[in-house]
């Protein structure tokens, strides 16, 4: 079978390959490729900027935004011949660290986890691939040209749990949100905050192509010159980071209202400096009791969240997110976005 391939920390290592397929262990299902999301971490992977391969491999298949239909499998999985799955990403470390021990691998504390298609283990970017049955997600069958967004969903959901948790420390009764950047992870994260029936905000730089019409037609308010213009529109109760942009994370947090609640989703790269007022950043986190929270990956009930959530969106909004559709032979040019992209998929 063909799959996509690097050796992780090599440059331009990116291949279409010929391996074996896959054979399921006990308690695996065996999957049938349908469509893989490609997004940042796999164009770093393409890049050499990190990656691991498996014990004794030089390559690893890449891919964690996993869509497949189940060939086979066991009986008394839960799962049947047909079913729309989506491989979850993380496995906790085999000590286990205390929050992995407990389901909670997304927030390992000793960093021994592994991830499908990124750290030590060959991820979904293959004609075939298997998946324990206690790793896998069912979707609404409605979904098969949808589904591969399960990932960032995922995301987006623990993002939003960290948010009710957070705010949850004192009475919390949020009616707006700005969310920075209009790729899938910040669109995603505006429709949950339109689900929610909040005003909903988004700062972007893109003027034309789809964001502007995917944010207007969730009813999102799309902003175009800078933070400061858009805070003269709003003063959000929370406030979404999807950017990594560094002068962007610092505007954020000191965006919101009192008792507001940023949450940092986007990853800024090492070794960029900006300048900062230190002591009115402080004193205002202190004195209006703000708060500021990283979120990255998710756990198996993040999962199960995002699958809910996809079932209940509007499937069209939806598509409209996949902005690029490639088949599998021209899988480079998947790793080359355009300014207009939104999510680039390959299909299977």
């Amino acid at each position: 079978m063909r799959a996509i391939t690097v050796a992780p920390g090599r440059k331009g290592s990116v291949a279409l390959e010929e391996i074996d397929e896959p054979v399921a262990g006990e308690g695996e299902l065996l999957v049938d490729a349908v469509t893989l999301g490609v997004c940042g971490t796999d164009r770093d992977l393409t890049e050499g900027e990190y990656g691991w391969a498996p014990a004794g491999k030089e390559r690893l298949v890449i891919g964690h935004e996993s869509l497949g239909r189940v060939r086979e499998a066991p009986e008394g999985s839960g799962f049947a011949p047909g079913d729309l799955v989506v491989g979850v990403v993380r496995r906790p470390d085999p000590l286990p660290c205390g929050a992995c021990a407990r389901g909670l691998f997304d927030s390992c504390r000793n960093g021994e986890y592994v991830e499908r298609g990124i750290k030590e283990l060959d991820g979904f970017g293959s004609e075939v691939w298997t998946v324990e049955a206690d790793y896998a997600v069912k979707l609404d069958p409605g979904l098969s040209e949808v589904g591969v967004l399960m990932e960032p969903m995922s995301v987006l959901a623990k993002a939003w749990e960290q948010i009710d948790r957070v705010g949850g420390r004192s009475w919390f009764d949020p009616k707006s949100v700005l969310v920075t950047g209009a790729g899938p992870i910040g669109l995603l994260a505006a429709l949950i905050g339109s689900q929610r029936g909040l005003e909903v905000h988004m700062l972007d730089l893109n003027t034309e192509g789809p964001k502007p019409k995917l944010a207007a037609a969730i009813g999102a308010t799309y902003h175009t010159d800078g933070m400061a213009a858009a805070l003269e529109r709003v003063v959000p109760d929370i406030v979404i980071e999807a950017t990594g942009s560094e002068a962007l994370v610092f505007e954020a947090i000191s965006a919101t209202g009192a008792f507001g609640v940023t949450c940092l989703t986007g990853v800024s790269p090492s070794g960029r400096k900006v300048s900062v007022d230190a002591g009115t950043l402080n004193r205002d986190l202190v004195l209006e009791n703000d708060a500021v929270v990283g979120s990255v990956n998710a756990n198996l009930t993040h999962y199960e969240e995002a699958a809910r959530l996809l079932a209940e969106s509007d499937r069209d909004w939806l598509k409209g997110l996949i902005t690029r559709r490639l088949p599998l032979e021209d899988y480079e040019q998947a790793f080359q976005g355009g300014r207009n992209d939104v999510k680039i998929v390959i299909d299977f």
